[in-house]
């Protein structure tokens, strides 16, 4: 059957938690898809797939059997990239810093210090700014679902020989950062020593000193056990971040209309949940990391965005992107420079 580019761009598919969802007696999933994930069990993201992937599999009477693969199981984000482009797995929930790596528009949404709520961001994310990534992503060779869900606003931590309250605190830190050349840009205009290292990564290298801190939202920082081997916390608010459900293009080009529909509907649904899970816990969860020993301290934005201005980073960005995407950014942020 031929699949258009809009229902290409609709549909995407979830997962269940590394278990094969259960099919009537004696039949075949017609469809058997595996989706990798880089985060552990307990996180809204993973809860949520699985969530979807169990309406999923009811909805098409076991047509579509999807397996999810949380915890960087299938390896890190990079490798899991890989793997969905070569058609290894099907399906990916791609955080968009990762994702930048491939296209780099999808690093736009996490310009340092850009938004300052949810509501700008989901404004921008559901409207024009979401637009602009996705026929980026489209054009690259996989399929991006259409809401995009949620990973946080980003904060600073640190081992206990350093607490970060301004920018002199961030020279010659060393610091863990996903691989992308953004987050690497960012802390390099800020003075820091940006290192590239997998999640998968992370926890070995602050217990074994390789880097001093990290940067991640707090959901990540809690599920992932990091407030075993770091001490304090920045609420720095440097940037957002997200999750895209992405496909491989001619595993979903395979799939018959009406599980395209059921697909699109279930996720998209799952995504808005996922957005208010994350608020939620992400309310509380900075009294549970004071409770398990981590310090915290909330520094001024406006020092950091100025020494970024300073750096050029604004300047080097728009440069990147583009005129065009930078202005409809801006819709959403207000002026960055």
């Amino acid at each position: 059957m031929t699949i258009t580019r809009r229902g290409l761009f609709g549909a995407a598919s979830g997962a269940w938690a590394t278990a094969v969802l259960s099919k009537p007696a004696g039949a075949a999933a017609e469809f058997e898809f595996k989706l990798g994930v880089n985060t552990p069990d307990t996180h809204p993201l993973t809860v949520r797939l699985t969530e979807a992937a169990r309406a999923i599999g009811a909805q098409s009477s076991g047509r579509l059997n999807v397996t999810v693969f949380p915890n960087s199981q299938l390896g890190g984000d990079p490798e899991m990239l890989s793997q969905l482009r070569a058609g290894g797995i099907e399906l990916l929930a791609a955080p968009s810093m990762t994702l930048s790596t491939l296209v780099p528009l999808s690093g736009l949404p996490s310009i340092g210090f850009a938004f300052q709520s949810y509501d700008q961001v989901w404004a921008a994310m559901d409207g024009g700014v979401g637009e602009v990534v996705r026929d980026a992503i489209g054009k690259s060779g996989i399929v991006p679902m259409k809401k995009m869900w949620d990973n946080g606003f980003r904060q600073i931590t640190s081992s206990s020989s350093r607490q970060l309250n301004g920018v002199e605190d961030l020279r010659g830190f060393k610091i863990r950062v996903p691989v992308t050349a953004l987050l690497t840009s960012l802390f390099s205009g800020l003075g820091a020593l940006p290192s590239s290292i997998s999640y998968s990564e992370l926890y070995s290298a602050l217990q074994t000193h390789i880097v001093e801190g990290q940067e991640n939202p707090l959901a990540q920082v809690s599920t992932g056990k990091l407030y075993e081997v770091q001490k304090y916390c920045a609420l720095s608010n440097h940037c957002w971040s997200g999750y895209w459900i992405v496909a491989n293009r001619r595993a979903l080009a395979g799939l018959p209309a009406d599980l395209l529909e059921i697909v699109n509907h279930n996720f998209d649904e799952a995504a808005v949940k996922e957005r208010a899970d994350l608020l939620e816990m992400d309310r509380s969860l900075q009294a549970d990391l004071v409770s398990k020993g981590m310090i915290f301290n909330k520094p001024d934005p406006v020092q950091f965005r100025a020494a970024l201005v300073k750096a050029g980073f604004y300047t080097q960005w728009q440069k990147t992107y583009g005129a065009e995407a930078w202005t409809q950014l801006e819709k959403y942020t207000g002026p960055l420079i």
